[in-house]
């Protein structure tokens, strides 16, 4: 039996990507534009997004809603609140873009709607709730809860990436010193790498950044790991055990059945995935009391969060 289709948008810093989702009891990506955007123009991330939604309703296909997973803290109203990697404060989203598009709009934390993504149709499918971490250049999150997304009292809940670890750490994008997103995300990756780098010149991550140690990126350090680079593999090591730990707080927090992890930086799956286990089995309160809970890879890649969001947009109109 088919399903309703809504167009699910996730949007950030660089780039729109915009999927036709046809939601039934599988999600099933029907169409997709993608369009690169200057991160601080917020109009011009908002015209980028409606020429997609217009692109993608030249497909045929007739389009129930529009749902929106965006970086930054967004309000139940779909305002982004706060975005510290684009050019929107308190932004109200959600009705400017529907005023354009003129179809229901639903808009989201892109970590949360990469969270409900994963619990309805990937990693998480078949549970009764998830903590999803995704690390990419930072760490977002989402939580759902018997069934339900978690927001919070204002919708601003879940922004564990910026919970304070390290206070004597590196100054993060939200304004505060030693946030978890700072020593466990890709972020983390290219600084530590760096710095490494620098004191290891014969490490291959030298070479592969063209002799310049100041030129290693957090995608530097994963191609060398892969390689069997010691030096990388330290650093990738230490990020990994940054997150486990982090993760190990929440588990203790929220109780979670499983932990799905996502985001750009899964690229170095068991590099990463590995040492974070390892540092969450060591550091969670009372394992030997406690159910297991896995931590174990997203599934839809970089489509959970437009996925998610579709199906979001969907059920605030009662389609799913």
């Amino acid at each position: 039996m088919p399903g309703r289709v809504a167009i699910g948008i996730d949007v950030g810093g660089t780039k729109v990507e915009a999927l036709l989702v046809e939601v039934g009891e599988d999600a099933r990506v029907v169409g997709q534009e993608r369009v690169e955007t200057p991160a601080m123009d917020g109009e011009a991330i908002l015209a980028a997004m409606v020429g997609a939604v217009a692109a993608l309703r030249r497909q045929g296909s007739a389009v129930d809603a529009v749902g929106v997973g965006a970086a930054g803290m967004v309000s139940t109203d779909g305002v982004i609140r706060f975005a510290p990697n684009v050019a929107w404060t308190d932004y109200p989203l959600a009705p400017l873009l529907a005023e354009r598009v003129e179809l229901p709009v639903v808009v989201d934390n892109d970590a949360n709607a990469a969270a409900w993504g994963e619990y309805r149709f990937g990693a998480g499918r078949g549970a009764t709730g998830l903590l999803m971490v995704t690390v990419g250049t930072g760490i977002g999150g989402g939580i759902v809860i018997d069934g339900e997304l978690f927001r919070g009292a204002h919708g601003l809940g879940a922004e564990i990436g910026h919970v304070i670890v390290d206070p004597q750490g590196p100054r993060c994008g939200c304004g505060n010193v030693g946030c978890w997103e700072q020593v466990a995300s890709g972020r983390a990756l290219g600084r530590l790498g760096r710095v490494a780098a620098g004191r290891h010149r014969e490490s291959l991550m030298v070479s592969l950044a063209g002799g310049d140690p100041a030129a290693v990126r957090g995608s530097t350090v994963t191609a060398a790991a892969r390689q069997g680079d010691p030096v990388a593999l330290k650093v990738m090591g230490k990020v990994g055990r940054r997150l486990g730990e982090g993760i190990a707080g929440l588990v203790n927090v929220l109780d979670p059945e499983l932990v799905v992890v996502g985001g750009g930086v899964l690229e170095a799956g068991e590099l990463l995935l590995a040492p974070a286990r390892e540092a969450f089995a060591e550091t969670v309160e009372a394992p030997a009391h406690r159910p297991a809970v896995p931590l174990v890879p997203a599934v839809l890649g970089n489509a959970a969060g437009a996925i998610g969001a579709a199906d979001l947009a969907l059920r605030r109109i009662g389609g799913s």
